[in-house]
């Protein structure tokens, strides 16, 4: 039984690191926008979303998405469960992904789960969104 409850308790903290290192308030993550002269990527979800699960496992997992994300954007996720969000986001409809400038004004924003590849193809349409 032992085993099992570390066993659980290991794969539950796999699961959730990825966002675990995020910022989870949405003032202080612009504050430090600001501060670092660098956009914002907001990654709303919800605890028992299966499809904000499934991106966490099969896309935010990824060490080239991270690094990229990391480079070039702050990062903030926010539970719908758990964490204040602004009015001007949805809620609903999990996972869901803004690109914002350092002030948070809204850039770029989709939904949804988003392979590897197809997450780096939104990242090339919010940097062009950067540049309109």
């Amino acid at each position: 039984m032992k085993t099992l409850l570390l066993s659980l308790l290991f794969i539950t903290s796999l699961l959730s690191y990825e966002t675990d290192s995020w910022i989870h308030n949405y003032k202080a993550g612009v504050k430090l926008a600001q501060k670092e002269h660098k956009n914002i990527y907001l990654f709303i979800g919800a605890d028992a979303c299966k499809f904000c699960k499934i991106f966490k496992e099969k896309t935010l997992s990824q060490k080239s998405v991270m690094d990229r994300l990391k480079k070039d954007y702050v990062v903030i996720y926010l539970s719908r469960d758990q964490h204040a969000i602004p009015d001007k986001f949805e809620k609903f409809g999990a996972p869901r992904h803004y690109f914002l400038d350092q002030n948070g004004k809204i850039l770029f924003a989709t939904f949804g789960v988003l392979e590897p590849a197809g997450f780096f193809t939104i990242l090339d349409e919010a940097d062009l969104s950067k540049e309109d």
